[in-house]
């Protein structure tokens, strides 16, 4: 195990042995996924699920990114790989959690299980990855569907920061804004709880990725959610982004859902928030791609609760630059931080009075030749060994922003993850 600021100290290249096959159609993955400690990446019945732990890379500070994609490079190269798959998140295959800040005590992930099982597309595979010099045995046959466990609720109030000092705070970051100090920040605040014993968070998971078939629903090292925003995507040279910022609530009816829906695509408040968001996804792309392409207006997103205002990013990479690379460059985003980005993120330290951990850091898989999909850790809790259950929600803030609606479009961006859990 490397464990966080050690990295320089520990740099053995671990040689791992990788084998891949095909398999019959694995119709469900989530009932395979281990019940306290899922590893998962879904998204509309597609992706992975990893089970047990072949090796666990820790990483902290300000080049935590950085140093994972260094030894992740140095990893999959000393692999001895056999993938007849060939498809996204066959073979070697990582499951990463990274802390939204460089100061954060929230230690960075990347964890190789000993099994991973994928489907994608109709084809479905078994990954099994061992470590060639500790003389593990291979996980030789592949898990049987379990029974989800009992049914529990709980509930989730707030934690360090109050609905009033939340408002408190963004009042205070508009009178920065006003001031020219900053353009943009985005603030959060947090709801805690506690799990039962024995808890089995597949329940929680499958509420989300019912709910929510079209996010990443995604579980790694105690931080699970289900993501609407792509943070990048790299396949075969090509890059992709999906920027969201900008948000409102879904209506009740037909008319009023249209309604807000025009609301929002016309609100010059969100329009320029959007805008924000969009051009610093597009800065941090440009020295790795060419030819990056974007919509002139963003599009409204629809999801079950609310209204995003979305833009697509693609272009074609002309360098070497891995996923993990690129979520490097990337974050923090406009969209979770704010502009210019360092100031929004010193405001953020503070004004927010928690550490944010992995909430709105990169979270994902990356594969032997760095291809990858990582989405922002959005609609998120992380759960603790312990059983502590801490959730995250948070907003842009411009110059125009009201307290109360700021806490309102909290309110709707906690909804999945307090249904998931209640």
């Amino acid at each position: 195990m490397i464990s966080p600021g050690t990295i320089a100290q520990d740099s053995r290249v671990r040689h791992l042995t990788v084998s891949t096959i095909q398999v019959d159609d694995i119709r469900s993955l989530l009932p395979l996924a281990n019940p306290h400690h899922p590893l998962l990446w879904l998204r509309q019945g597609d992706g992975i699920t990893g089970l047990g732990e072949t090796l666990r890379l820790e990483f902290s500070g300000p080049t935590r990114m950085a140093d994972a994609a260094r030894l992740w490079r140095e990893v999959a190269a000393a692999a001895d790989i056999s993938d007849e798959v060939r498809m996204p998140g066959s073979g070697l295959v990582a499951f990463g959690t990274f802390a939204f800040a460089d100061s954060s005590a929230k230690s960075s992930v990347l964890v190789i299980p000993r099994m991973i099982l994928g489907r994608r597309d109709g084809v479905s595979w078994i990954t099994r990855i061992t470590e060639s010099d500790s003389g593990t045995e291979p996980m030789a046959s592949a898990p049987s569907a379990t029974p989800f466990g009992d049914e529990y609720r709980i509930s989730l109030t707030p934690g360090a920061e109050s609905v009033d000092g939340f408002q408190a705070h963004v009042a205070e970051a508009v009178e920065r804004i006003v001031a020219g100090n900053v353009d943009k920040v985005v603030l959060s605040r947090d709801l805690t709880g506690h799990l039962p014993a024995g808890a089995d968070l597949r329940r929680v998971l499958a509420d989300l990725a019912l709910g929510y078939p079209n996010c990443w629903t995604y579980s790694v090292d105690g931080l699970i959610g289900s993501s609407p925003e792509t943070l990048v995507t790299v396949s075969n040279g090509s890059v992709t982004a999906r920027v969201l910022a900008g948000t409102s609530s879904r209506g009740r009816d037909a008319e009023s859902d249209h309604r807000a829906a025009v609301d929002l695509q016309s609100s010059t408040k969100d329009q320029d928030e959007h805008q924000f968001a969009v051009q610093s996804v597009l800065d941090s792309l440009r020295p790795h791609t060419a030819h990056v392409i974007t919509s002139e207006m963003p599009f409204t997103l629809k999801l079950p609760n609310l209204w995003h205002l979305a833009t697509d990013v693609e272009g074609t990479l002309t360098d070497d630059a891995s996923s993990l690379d690129l979520i490097d460059a990337l974050h923090p985003t406009a969209a979770v931080a704010g502009a210019p980005t360092a100031k929004a993120v010193a405001l953020i330290d503070e004004l927010e009075p928690f550490d944010r951990g992995r909430y709105a850091g990169p979270v994902g898989w990356v594969g032997a030749d760095g291809d990858g999909e990582w989405a922002i850790a959005l609609r998120s809790a992380q759960v603790e060994h312990n059983g502590d259950v801490t959730a995250y929600a948070g907003c842009g803030i411009v110059a125009e922003s009201v307290p109360e609606k700021e806490l309102a479009e909290t309110r709707m961006k906690f909804r999945p993850i307090l249904d998931a859990f209640a």
